[in-house]
């Protein structure tokens, strides 16, 4: 039998992201405001770059997560053979991959988001899907092996619970074949 879980955006997480990501955009334009030298008349260049360069791609990235939100499909699915994600950047690049090549799963913290990290071999299987930048991100020459990760910050599970799904889909793959 074909199971399958299918993972949806959570709107009160997403309300919470965008909420945040536009509060950090009001803050880094209180501070271009400053730096421009509107209270005091005084041109704080350094400030005035560093803060319209990081207002700039905060806003992107909050345009792009507005845009996101008519996006109604699963954001993760993950089924006997494979999975795809489209939680990451690089995991929406990546697309589908097949639990077969899958050698480690494990979560992480990293900065504020907790990602099941999953380790990939036989990465010339994939090799084309990534931009070179990317590629270079996930690739691990040393190992050979690939790490893409996955969040579950604008899905409606937790992160522990996105583990066990990811690591008990893996093992039933495996135990299969």
């Amino acid at each position: 039998m074909e199971k399958e879980i299918k993972l949806y955006r959570d709107s009160k997480k997403t309300k919470k992201l965008l909420f945040t990501s536009l509060g950090v955009c009001l803050i880094l334009l209180a501070v271009v405001i400053y730096s421009a030298g509107i209270f005091d008349n005084v041109l704080k260049t350094k400030p005035l770059v560093f803060s319209i360069a990081a207002f700039l791609i905060m806003f992107i990235l909050l345009l792009k997560s507005l845009l996101s939100l008519k996006d109604k499909s699963p954001l993760i699915e993950l089924n006997n053979q494979n999975f795809y994600g489209k939680t990451t950047p690089m995991s929406k690049s990546f697309g589908t991959v097949n639990w077969v090549d899958v050698t480690d799963i494990q979560l992480e913290k990293t900065g504020g988001d907790t990602l099941v990290v999953v380790t990939i071999n036989n990465p010339e299987k994939y090799e084309g899907r990534l931009s070179k930048m990317m590629w270079n991100m996930a690739h691990d020459k040393n190992t050979n092996q690939l790490t893409l990760m996955y969040s579950a910050s604008e899905i409606d599970i937790d992160a522990d619970a996105l583990f066990t799904s990811f690591t008990t889909f893996w093992k039933e793959s495996t135990a299969n074949n």
